[in-house]
């Protein structure tokens, strides 16, 4: 599925607690983590970042990329898997990869060859109740988001807004 441009503004908004970079320490991510069934990063920065603090996130998707830019991808002891997906995308291939993900009991980093933008949504929608995800809000901050009712079905509206394309169907 593509992200037609006329949509592309809903997506801009963050979709959750959004924290000032200044304010981001391992503390306050530790509080904010409060018995999260899972910790989920989208975004190179954001999981380079935890892992810096010592939180080893379980699930981790990164693509290599910041401000879309190439960048080195951030070293992690989580089982690598891969999925492709073309910026402005959501493939069958990574929903399919973010799912089989969270089955796993050891902490999975999903390799996008493409881009993991977008792969908020569906890791959103398919996350354990109460997980804690986080994705980094360009010159903003940190996003943090509880999967819950409401968060999911908010992901589920933006992910209907996708138009099929010949890209998304899985490998």
């Amino acid at each position: 599925m593509i992200l037609p441009e006329k949509h592309r503004h809903l997506f801009t908004n963050p979709m959750g607690e959004l924290i000032d970079d200044s304010k981001v320490s391992r503390d306050y991510i530790i509080k904010k983590i409060d018995n999260a069934p899972h910790v989920i990063t989208v975004g190179d920065r954001t999981t380079e970042r935890l892992l810096s603090f010592g939180i080893i996130p379980d699930l981790q998707i990164v693509d290599g990329l910041e401000k879309r830019r190439a960048r080195p991808l951030p070293q992690s002891s989580a089982y690598i898997v891969t999925c492709k997906n073309p910026p402005s995308h959501i493939t069958d291939d990574a929903i399919s990869t973010i799912i089989e993900a969270y089955a796993s009991e050891r902490p999975i980093c999903i390799r996008v060859h493409g881009e993991e933008d977008l792969l908020l949504i569906p890791a959103l929608i398919h996350a354990p109740d109460h997980s804690l995800l986080m994705y980094g809000q360009p010159n903003h901050g940190l996003v943090l988001v509880r999967a819950d009712p409401v968060t999911r079905n908010r992901a589920q509206q933006l992910l209907e807004l996708l138009e099929r394309d010949d890209e998304t169907v899985a490998v």
